[in-house]
């Protein structure tokens, strides 16, 4: 199966420190690609991994000197991964819902993994308006406040 994993450009894949969400993007994709998968890795260039790196920036943006605002490489890693959609055949997001208007239209499957905190109030409109996409959480007591999501 040819698989793309978007994984959050603020720390390497796997990071070299803190980086839980990475952390687990990297055992995840390193795992399909020994099951034979072809998977690429939408990821910052100073990532390692066994898959195809698709390096969206140099370095992990947290800690970059230059960068000021990180959600204007990740909306030109949305990009990249729109004009290449058509090469794979389900796509796994780990980018919380950047990417939930253009998903709706890639005609693709795709999954997102849910890795941050889903209790804040302002989720809920943004969960009820795309609760046709299909999200997964990490653990049972972080999905609560999101009943209705898919």
């Amino acid at each position: 199966m040819k698989i793309a994993q978007v994984a959050p450009l603020f720390e390497s894949v796997p990071p070299k420190g803190y980086g839980g969400t990475e952390r687990i993007v990297s055992y995840l994709t390193e795992e399909l690609v020994r099951l034979g998968h072809e998977v690429v890795l939408f990821a910052s260039g100073d990532s390692v991994t066994q898959a195809r790196l698709e390096p969206v920036v140099e370095q992990g943006l947290r800690l970059h000197p230059g960068c000021v605002d990180a959600y204007v490489h990740h909306i030109l890693m949305l990009e990249r991964l729109r004009k290449s959609a058509g090469d794979f055949e389900v796509v796994h997001f780990h980018i919380d819902y950047l990417h939930f208007p253009l998903v709706r239209h890639l005609n693709l499957p795709s999954l997102t993994t849910l890795h941050g905190r889903l209790d804040l109030p302002d989720l809920a409109p943004l969960y009820r308006e795309f609760n046709d996409l299909p999200v997964v959480s990490i653990s049972n007591s972080q999905r609560r406040p999101l009943p209705f999501a898919h």
